[in-house]
């Protein structure tokens, strides 16, 4: 687990100063993992409760523009984040309460950016996303509904 120390480092690796707002920040998206921007925010407010909304929406930006956090955007949902980045892995979304989980990559290291045709795109990125129902929605009897 990343301590205060571990953040101090890659912020200054990143040539971003070492703020309190930063460090709070990825102490949130550490803690909740997949969360939204509300959440994180409400994170960080137990943290620093003068932090405004839109530090943090800045924040979020200027950490995923360095790579420090990713930003991920399933369909029919709001952006969300996590720490996990660098590595090829996906998502698994549960179609009835939205829960999100990591789905390591079946082939390993980088063979979903080798696309079939790139139309001359340099692919920088493949998004895989996985949908179905997660354990706890499977034994609710609310969770049968029409999928999204």
């Amino acid at each position: 687990m990343p301590s205060t120390r571990d953040y101090e480092v890659q912020l200054r690796a990143a040539r971003l100063r070492v703020t309190r707002p930063r460090l709070a920040v990825l102490d949130g998206v550490r803690e909740y993992p997949h969360a939204d921007t509300e959440t994180i925010f409400g994170a960080v407010r137990t943290r620093l409760p003068g932090v405004s909304r839109q530090t943090v929406y800045d924040v979020l930006h200027a950490l995923t523009d360095v790579g420090l956090v990713r930003r991920i955007e399933p369909s029919g949902s709001v952006a969300r984040y996590e720490l996990r980045v660098g590595d090829n892995h996906h998502h698994v979304v549960c179609r009835s309460c939205g829960a999100i989980a990591d789905v390591d990559c079946a082939l390993g290291e980088a063979p979903c950016l080798t696309a079939s045709e790139d139309n001359g795109f340099l692919v920088e990125e493949a998004e895989v996303i996985y949908w179905g129902v997660c354990p706890d929605c499977t034994t609710s009897d609310t969770s049968r509904t029409k999928p999204r």
